[in-house]
């Protein structure tokens, strides 16, 4: 079997995403997760971008043993500088430079020549060269650059010492077919290829981030850039999972991962919780339905044998057919294990708090679900927080105005307020606000339930802006008020870290 190099960027390409910012704990959490799931190449971040992606990449260095680290730069001296002095603890260096290639970037971004782009490619990747033996060059907008000045520029970078050639679509451009010609034309036109690993990085914005990745792979690309659950800039990356089955369905095409497949649900579902970016139901691989089946002839066929209509087993994904079924009456080892699924391991502490909050939960629902146990698993961060709900109580209905009264507990202090409002969410966050007392506006206001039934546990994503500021906040309940108010509690708590 021929091997396949998975270049995880989740917590690069992944974290850019507004509202998925994690911190460092958080982002030492999920790079342990990919090493155990078997990624070859962690990206932690962009160190010069900022103190905290710096420390990241240090951290993250320290965490993990076998996987290399990458940094990712420009093709600026200081940010190559910068990029080694954040690995310095890796057991795996790379270096991941580049510049923009297609005639947009060169002219509108850069105000350039290709004359000059070359040259710069060149330089940038010997600089790196002088600090580390695996230097990565991506060209960025790869997918829109012509074929053949990109073989130069490939050419060019090889010959200054690059081991990876990055060819991303980064606008989600292309068609699959496109860009198998592309890497084909780089196999057969760049002088020196073989010495280089051909990676893919395809964006999905037209849908096609996959069959695009795919397409690379089957021209001769040996390195896929992904992320977990496809998450990315604008409609997200190239789904890590996808790739991962893919190959596992179809072995008969010689080309495998060191990915442990049966690490995919528990990772997939950690990444979604961390950062609060629900996974859709039709999800390929990791969604709520990929194994579910509703049409009675699809049901009839399954029970009869179930390749009739599944072509993956899901405990090869880490799914359990005979998952233990969470009620009021489950036990703390349920859920340890339910948890543990899901990808989160706490100490005996920490799971009496969480137990505590999932008994409340279990007697308002029937069957407490994964994604319920993953919003108990993050809800006692809120008792660390500076402003917390005590009590919200509102009066709504058909003819009736909606009134709300409040109750905040504010590093130790009691405050209440009650408001009418244009509904039951509005009158509650109005009454919110006369006790804050901020010029706060709403932006963007999305529910999601995360999970079925008429006990369903609503899931709120908030943006409010503030001094300038755009802060994201979440808020899970059965009652979909409380969450709102949960979530707009959150941004407030945001904002007031950053006084």
């Amino acid at each position: 079997m021929e091997r396949l190099f998975i270049f995880d960027t989740t917590l690069r390409d992944g974290e850019q995403v507004p509202g998925c910012q994690l911190n460092t704990v958080e982002k030492i959490q999920v790079a342990k997760a990919l090493e155990q799931l078997g990624v070859d190449v962690i990206e932690a971040g962009f160190p010069i971008s900022s103190p905290g992606d710096f420390n990241s990449v240090i951290e993250i260095s320290k965490a993990v043993t076998w996987p290399t680290i990458c940094a990712l730069t420009r093709a600026v001296e200081r940010d190559i500088d910068v990029a080694f002095d954040a690995l310095k603890y890796a057991k795996h260096k790379r270096i991941h430079t580049g510049i923009g290639t297609s005639d947009e970037h060169i002219q509108y971004k850069f105000n350039s020549t290709r004359e000059e782009i070359l040259e710069r490619a060149a330089l940038a990747t010997k600089y790196a060269k002088r600090y580390v033996d695996d230097v990565e060059f991506y060209c960025e907008d790869a997918g829109r650059t012509d074929n053949e000045y990109l073989a130069q520029v490939v050419e060019a970078v090889i010959k200054a010492g690059a081991t990876v050639v990055n060819i991303p679509d980064t606008t989600g451009y292309c068609l699959p077919q496109e860009y198998y010609e592309k890497i084909k034309y780089l196999k057969e036109h760049v002088d020196g290829i073989d010495r280089a690993i051909i990676s893919t990085h395809c964006h999905n914005d037209l849908g096609m981030a996959t069959a695009n990745t795919f397409s690379g792979v089957m021209a001769g690309a040996r390195q896929v850039e992904v992320t977990v659950n496809g998450i990315g800039e604008r409609a997200g990356n190239t789904a890590l999972e996808e790739i991962a089955m893919i190959l596992k369905c179809h072995r008969g095409l010689g080309i495998d991962t060191n990915i442990n497949t049966t690490k995919i649900y528990s990772t997939s579902r950690m990444v979604s919780s961390l950062m609060n970016m629900p996974i859709q139901p039709n999800k390929a691989v990791v969604g709520r339905n990929a194994f579910a089946h509703s049409s009675g002839i699809h049901q009839d066929g399954v029970l009869k044998n179930v390749h009739t209509y599944e072509i993956m087993d899901p405990k090869d994904v880490g799914i359990d057919d005979n998952s233990i079924v969470l009620t009021a009456r489950s036990g703390r080892a349920a859920l340890k294990h339910r948890l543990h699924t899901n990808g989160v391991d706490v100490d005996d502490k920490k799971l009496d708090k969480i137990y505590e909050k999932f008994l409340q939960l279990a007697d308002q629902k029937k069957e407490v679900a994964d994604a319920d146990v993953l919003m108990l698993a993050g809800a006692d961060t809120a008792d660390q927080h500076a402003v917390r709900l005590d009590f919200l109580q509102v009066t709504t209905g058909k003819g009736v105005k909606s009134v709300a009264s409040i109750g905040l507990d504010i590093s130790g202090q009691k405050f209440e307020a009650a408001a009418s409002g244009n509904g039951p969410v509005d009158a509650a966050i109005r009454a919110l606000k006369r006790i804050i007392q901020k010029q706060m506006t709403l932006k963007e206001f999305t529910i999601q339930a995360i999970s079925k039934g008429s006990d369903d546990v609503g899931k709120v994503h908030m943006q409010v802006e503030y001094d300038g500021q755009l802060y994201y906040g979440f808020g899970a309940d059965t009652d979909i008020v409380t969450a709102s108010v949960e979530a707009y509690i959150d941004c407030i708590n945001k904002f007031r870290a950053n006084v």
